[in-house]
């Protein structure tokens, strides 16, 4: 069962790193993803000022969105996971709540997106975290 993914505030960052595991830098290649990411995020009103934060599996991911001249924005998306500072990353379970973010961002961005695609697509490119 894929976890669920909330948008939250922003975590204590005191006593925490931000570990990068991922990017996409192109957001906008289909306009839908671009949208999706502003109107749960809020980015045509906050911009580059801040980044947006989901909560996955009683863990903290940021979203950093990134801003091209001449792009329309999000042009990108890095992902880090929120870690205490000195603790090692579980990968497999960052790998899990990757792919659930993945899920509900497709469920976000809707038709003709589907996460059945998504998830037959993952199992056939074996993707550990989409397996049933």
């Amino acid at each position: 069962m894929t976890a669920v993914v909330a948008v939250t505030d922003a975590p204590d960052l005191r006593e925490s790193r931000r570990a990068f595991v991922m990017a996409e830098d192109r957001v906008g290649h289909y306009p839908e993803f671009r949208a999706f990411f502003d109107r749960t995020f809020d980015l045509a009103r906050v911009g580059l000022s801040q980044p947006g934060y989901v909560a996955v599996s009683n863990s903290i991911y940021e979203l950093v969105f990134i801003g091209r001249s001449g792009e329309a924005f999000p042009a990108g998306v890095e992902i880090n996971a929120i870690v205490p500072a000195l603790e090692p990353i579980d990968e497999d379970r960052v790998d899990r709540d990757l792919w659930a973010i993945l899920r509900w961002m497709i469920a976000g961005v809707g038709a003709p997106w589907t996460v059945q695609d998504l998830d037959a697509t993952g199992r056939l490119y074996r993707v550990p975290a989409a397996a049933p």
